[in-house]
């Protein structure tokens, strides 16, 4: 807005954050990389410590396909390893250097997510790793700290009543929830309108909550988890509580993509190694967030040992399947839902609700 900024400044560019991961940039990668330590006189990386360069290069770009620009953030952890290598005595630069140089750097700051763990593990914060339970769901989301980003779960209920006021967002209620929350929430409802309520009028009351939750909530990445509460809780089916859940979702029922999707996994999985690693815990995740998955060393580790597991759905019914164990259920031509499936003990249950609450009006009206 400033009329003298044109004449001050002749050209305008804007700079991307990351790149494409191709052959000619990772290239440039390894030239900078180089470059770099010879500037600094530090140690050369050897070709595993380059390759561990390159994959955090992805980690920060939170893309298997793209490399980070910030080459501060590059730098700072190739000084550190450099240390690292001259304590040891090592001729150049290993992975293992790389690799303690990325912890050491998020350890220095984690301190907040030790005391969360802590919590937890007494107890204090109530979260099951283990079981079933109707109507509660493992949310996930991602606390920043500036210069380090950590994933913790939090307990997403639902409570299901007779009555027409619909879904009750108790985060925006308590003036808690931020406007998109408030409209995840309001696309899970006219998921469920148009699902289920296309032959009867929606006659139910749900309360949605972040159990234990005193801060702010804000973002639709727990959209999901509230709906699969509330399905839970209208069909009265258990969910499994060793699977944490994370995605949005649109009011067609696609399970979109959210952000932190590598920081929400990890610090599920720290939590159930705290509580112990059973073998049948992991995260529900959208499919289209594969491509960003860039996991630390222990965790893909686990998964490939199967003591850890990655679900990746694309849709509500697909998760619901995964959740409980139990076929979602297919609409028929007759509009009904396939006997014995999530979708139609819901169907069912809201049937039961609106001719409950239509009789309950009735009797009132005659009452008076």
């Amino acid at each position: 807005f400033d009329k003298d900024f044109k004449e001050l400044f002749k050209v305008k560019a804007d700079f991307d954050v990351t790149m494409e991961r191709s052959d000619e940039n990772i290239n440039k990668y390894v030239s900078f990389i180089c470059t770099f330590c010879k500037k600094e006189n530090l140690k050369h990386l050897d070709a595993s410590a380059i390759a561990k360069v390159i994959e955090y290069g992805s980690r920060l770009a939170n893309d298997q396909g793209k490399l980070s620009t910030s080459f501060a953030d590059l730098a700072d952890v190739i000084r550190e390893a450099n240390f690292y290598a001259l304590q040891e005595n090592s001729a150049y630069i290993k992975a293992a250097h790389i690799k303690r140089a990325i912890d050491e750097r998020f350890y220095r700051s984690n301190l907040i997510q030790e005391k969360i763990q802590e919590m937890i593990k007494k107890g204090i914060l109530l979260i099951d790793t283990e079981g079933y339970a109707v109507g509660q769901v493992n949310g996930l989301s991602v606390i920043g700290l500036g210069d380090t980003a950590f994933g913790r779960p939090s307990r997403v209920t639902a409570s299901i009543g007779l009555g027409r006021e619909g879904i009750i967002d108790i985060e925006r209620e308590a003036a808690l929830g931020g406007p998109i929350h408030t409209k995840g929430v309001m696309i899970l409802e006219g998921y469920i309108s148009n699902k289920y309520a296309r032959d009867k009028p929606l006659s139910l009351s749900a309360h949605l909550v972040f159990e234990q939750s005193y801060e702010g909530v804000e973002g639709d990445s727990a959209s999901s988890t509230e709906l699969y509460a509330i399905l839970s809780a209208l069909s009265e089916v258990p969910i499994k509580q060793s699977i944490a859940v994370t995605g949005s979702i649109n009011q067609r029922g696609e399970v979109q993509a959210i952000g932190g999707v590598n920081e929400k996994i990890e610090g599920y999985y720290e939590v159930c190694k705290v509580r112990g690693l059973t073998g049948e815990q992991g995260v529900l995740i959208p499919e289209s967030n594969i491509q960003n998955l860039m996991l630390k060393e222990e965790v893909v580790d686990a998964i490939r040992e199967g003591k850890f597991h990655i679900y990746a759905v694309k849709t509500v019914d697909e998760g619901i399947e995964v959740l409980t164990g139990m076929k979602a259920g297919s609409r028929l031509p007759d509009g009904s839902f396939e006997e014995g499936t999530i979708n139609y003990k819901v169907d069912k249950r809201l049937k039961e609700m609106a001719e409950r609450l239509k009789e309950y009006y009735a009797f009132t009206k005659e009452a008076r």
